[in-house]
């Protein structure tokens, strides 16, 4: 199986209790999260159960990175908000499932390698941001609806909410100093559930949300026209679904590299999470991407491989299944309370020590994104402002340094030595440092030290060698790289340069 799938890594040291007990704490925090986005959509509570199961099986299984879990985020539901309005519930999932194709294209023409243009300040907004988020969406829970508009819990209901958190937040930050063999989160869960039990507290539970009861996922498809016109419907939303959902699986996996200095695949996951929204879309699930909360819920439990998420996704089914009446009494306070400290432990307390440290550019773009990640809830929105503006302020911090030094030799001939790259940023300012007039009969430009970059760079070349043919003189270039020469004669129908060849020297060897 190892040879044929390669799925799992047989010769990985699992704890298979450490493994087991994560698993059931990610799906304790799952739940409410998928039904309060299932019913923020407007969709039926159990597709975003569904969802949950779905995703989660699959991309345990599939995915590219051991100890990532994906669920029906919110970051993916926010897309099909307005589909969902517009069109209804049928051509949601017909979306998700077209999203989950393109998505496994990109996994397979191998093009997730392009998250590593993402900068290091677009990880730290994004990661904030989110924090941000998922506390945020906490607060929501410190609501009830009254004449079908929210208000704050009062009184006696706030107090003993408050109070159920705090014993929350308490038992996650005080039991790991007692054991670690067991998560802190699960224990807090089953603390604060006992609790109101036993006691018989009045307070929030998850049945107050909505009901976790069903069956199996049902086979379906979706019920859309098959024409054009219905696919030109659907095709915006897969297509932001889709990069909404790849951008934060993969942040997510390179989040998760970083915490277990380790390796994932990323066009293994692209793949998976493509499977697992195309199964979405067909048995009715309303698709999703990893989620970083419970991740970070999974890894803060001690599990790095595949099991916990293969656990977590059979408890929902478990539970969607038999465990109706039981998980429905849990009460939502202890979820809160887990999730707010998964927020404080999201949150990148390490960029407030080296803001001092870092380019005012840099910090710019970290707040930026983590601003339009909080306002909008569009991750690939806000990720790609992040890599835009970055990408300028490099071109214009490399445009700066191009330089030109300057001598004549013993024949009279003008040589330019040119220092810095030579890009659509950076022709400008090379273009003024030549003196056509003052220049003698023959010139030399050498690119030692430089590199012609790009068709902007080429241009410049042109124009400049036009500029001395006019007045009757000649230039050259020298010692360009393989790759600019390459670039040189593939333009040769626009630039016509004479180009000095850097001698050959032959290095005498034994037979």
């Amino acid at each position: 199986m190892k040879i044929a799938l390669n799925l799992f890594d047989f010769s990985q040291k699992i704890d298979y209790r450490t493994e087991i007990l994560a698993g059931l704490t990610v799906a304790m925090t799952m739940i409410p999260e998928s039904l309060s986005f299932a019913i923020l959509a407007g969709f039926p509570p159990l597709v975003g159960l569904y969802a949950a199961f779905i995703a989660g099986l699959i991309t345990a299984i599939f995915g590219g990175r051991p100890g990532m879990v994906s669920g029906g985020a919110g970051a993916t539901v926010i897309v099909l908000i307005a589909l969902m309005r517009s069109h209804g519930l049928e051509y949601v999932f017909a979306a998700v499932a077209l999203a989950g194709i393109i998505q496994i294209l990109i996994g397979i023409f191998k093009f997730s390698k392009f998250i590593r243009l993402v900068p290091q300040p677009v990880m730290y907004g994004f990661v904030n941001g989110l924090a941000v988020i998922i506390f945020m969406s906490q607060l929501d829970q410190f609501k009830i609806i009254s004449n079908g508009t929210f208000s704050w819990l009062q009184g006696e209901a706030l107090y003993i909410m408050l109070g159920l958190v705090t014993l929350t937040i308490a038992i996650v930050v005080l039991f790991p100093k007692i054991t670690k063999k067991i998560p802190a989160s699960l224990v807090a869960i089953i603390v604060v559930f006992a609790l109101v039990v036993i006691f018989s507290i009045e307070t929030k539970t998850v049945q107050d949300i909505a009901s976790v009861e069903g069956g199996f996922p049902p086979f379906h498809v979706p019920n859309i026209p098959f024409n054009l016109e219905a696919f030109q419907v659907i095709l915006p939303y897969s297509l932001i679904f889709a990069a909404v959902g790849l951008t934060e699986g993969l942040l997510t996996l390179n989040l998760v590299d970083e915490i277990t200095g380790s390796r994932g695949n990323g066009n293994r996951e692209c793949i998976a999470q493509g499977t697992s929204n195309i199964a979405n879309g067909f048995f009715f699930g309303m698709g999703g991407c990893p989620m970083i909360a419970q991740t970070l819920v999974n890894l803060s439990a001690g599990s790095r491989a595949r099991l916990s998420g293969i656990i977590a996704a059979i408890t929902i089914l478990l539970i969607i299944l038999f465990g109706a009446p039981i998980i429905g009494r849990l009460p939502m306070a202890a979820l809160v309370g887990v999730m707010i400290m998964v927020a404080l432990g999201t949150f990148e307390w390490a960029s407030f020590r080296i803001l001092n440290k870092m380019p005012k550019h840099d910090i710019f773009v970290g707040i930026l994104v983590a601003v339009i990640t909080v306002i909008l809830h569009n991750l690939a929105l806000a990720v790609l402002v992040g890599v835009i503006i970055s990408a300028l302020v490099f071109a214009w911090e490399s445009a700066k340094r191009i330089r030109a030094r300057t001598y004549f030799d013993a024949e009279g001939t003008k040589h330019y030595d040119i220092y810095g790259p030579l890009f659509f940023g950076s022709v400008m300012a090379f273009s003024e440092k030549f003196k056509i007039e003052d220049d003698p009969q023959r010139v030399v430009i050498n690119f030692k030290d430089s590199r012609v970059a790009d068709m902007s760079a080429i241009e410049a070349l042109n124009t400049l060698t036009k500029k001395y043919s006019a007045v009757g003189k000649e230039v050259h270039l020298q010692n360009l790289s393989a790759d600019c020469i390459r670039l040189l004669s593939n333009a040769e129908a626009v630039i016509d340069v004479n180009i000095i060849k850097d001698p050959e020297y032959l290095v005498a060897v034994e037979k």
